[in-house]
């Protein structure tokens, strides 16, 4: 065990941490800056208190309060647990100049400056960040790098990372080059995330735009930004993009066979979102049956929901492929009947106004493209057979149920009239002698 070469190096290692200590403890230039970490250190406590009280007082808005200013004081104000440590770091700089010009050494204050920046790292992922992404790309990665940077670690392990390289096949690469990999694409498809949703929050309030329309900015926007991302990890990690050219060959074959359906309802989703024929909020049905309202449109699917609460995945190749009815619940005026009766003894030339006029005072039935209609169906076994025709926006299920309140109101209107809504009736003839 004792002859392993890394072994030997952490006992290297060590040793020289126990004679630094032993140095320091003897040194009275060591004890003076000791003492100057810890003036530093109760100075910045002091401090920062006091500034947390007047800045807390200066940057908190009020309650309630929105917009860019209060919005910004709130995102200020997280920083200020901050102040104790920066403070104490900047006491220590100033501090370590006169120290240095009297004993012309500073290791134990260099030290201490360092440990202040540690305890910054751990304060701003322990307290500041709110992001779960985020508090853990500082948990396992920041912190770790703080705490070597602390002890002076941090070049020995970078060079130790650097000339352990990996090799496979005709492709070598180091540990560290690997390391800032992950660290570099972590942070970037985070950014990429906040910023492709910041757009996508933005293109959203452009009403002047259709919704088809602002659906296809934010996905030509997510694939902008995911792309640059991409392409600038390559460049972070020293990946010659010519080197990518076997691998974008593998994926044309993929696409031809086993990713053929993902890349027609890829194609087919920009495809609907270019025509804008289907959009967030039309009421749709398809050949198959199935129905409901899109609530959204993803590069793969669109998404309906029923009326009783069901979502349903329809591919994008469905709308291209399959007949498609679009009962368009953003403005498009629909036509339903609601049907009737009224008795024989009834003056039928008094009923289409009645029912016309009923019909027409619903505050949702529409004067364009025509007027509520009513008409004369056929004699019926018990009574004279009417159906009126409304026209209406939307469609009629769900929170609507226009034709319930046009029936209640041919209902109340007949009743009002005194014209009597028929039930069936039956006779019965007896042949011979009445039965007793």
């Amino acid at each position: 065990m004792d002859s392993n070469p890394f072994v030997q190096k952490m006992l290297g290692y060590g040793t020289q941490a126990m004679d630094l200590a032993l140095g320091w403890l003897t040194s009275p230039a060591a004890w003076s800056q000791f003492a100057l970490l810890v003036v530093a250190y109760v100075l910045a406590i002091y401090v920062s208190r006091r500034l947390t009280r007047t800045l807390s007082g200066v940057l908190t808005p009020e309650e309630g309060a929105a917009g860019l200013v209060a919005t910004t004081r709130r995102f200020v104000l997280q920083f200020l647990p901050l102040l104790m440590p920066l403070l104490a770091y900047a006491f220590t700089a100033v501090g370590e100049q006169v120290v240095r010009s009297l004993f012309d050494s500073g290791a134990v204050i260099a030290f201490g400056k360092r440990i202040f920046l540690f305890l910054a790292a751990r304060i701003l992922v322990k307290q500041i960040v709110t992001d779960s992404f985020l508090k853990l790309l500082g948990k396992f990665i920041l912190i770790p790098i703080a705490a070597l940077y602390a002890l002076g670690l941090l070049d020995t392990a970078t060079v130790a990372l650097t000339e352990f390289r990996i090799n496979i096949g005709n492709i070598s690469f180091s540990i560290m080059s690997l390391v800032r990999g992950v660290i570099a694409g972590s942070l970037l498809f985070w950014l990429g995330r906040w910023s492709n949703d910041q757009s996508a929050s933005m293109i959203g309030k452009q009403e002047e735009l259709r919704p088809a329309t602002r659906q296809l900015a934010v996905k030509a926007v997510e694939i902008v930004i995911f792309g640059a991302a991409f392409l600038l990890l390559m460049n972070i990690m020293g990946i010659n993009l010519a080197s990518l050219a076997v691998l974008g060959g593998a994926i044309g074959v993929g696409l031809g066979f086993g990713l053929q359906k993902i890349a027609s309802n890829f194609i087919s989703g920009v495809i609907l979102l270019l025509e804008g024929q289907a959009t967030v909020g039309d009421f749709v049905e398809l050949d198959g049956g199935e129905a409901g309202t899109i609530v959204k449109m993803t590069a793969r699917a669109i998404i309906l929901e029923t009326y009783d609460g069901r979502w349903i995945v329809v591919p994008n190749e469905d709308f291209i492929v399959t007949r498609v009815v679009n009962y368009s619940d953003q403005g498009s005026a629909n036509r339903y009947e609601a049907a009737f009766s009224v008795s024989y003894n009834t003056d039928i030339n008094t009923v289409p106004a009645i029912v016309e006029a009923a019909v027409q005072s619903h505050p949702d039935v529409l004067l364009k493209p025509y007027p509520a209609d009513c008409e004369l169906r056929g004699f019926g076994d018990s009574g004279i057979d009417f159906s009126v025709e409304f026209w209406v926006n939307g469609i009629d299920d769900g929170r609507h149920k226009y034709t319930s309140d046009v029936l209640f109101r041919i209902w109340n209107a007949l009743k009002d009239n005194d014209i009597e809504i028929p039930y069936p009736h039956r006779v019965i003839e007896f042949k011979g002698e009445m039965p007793k």
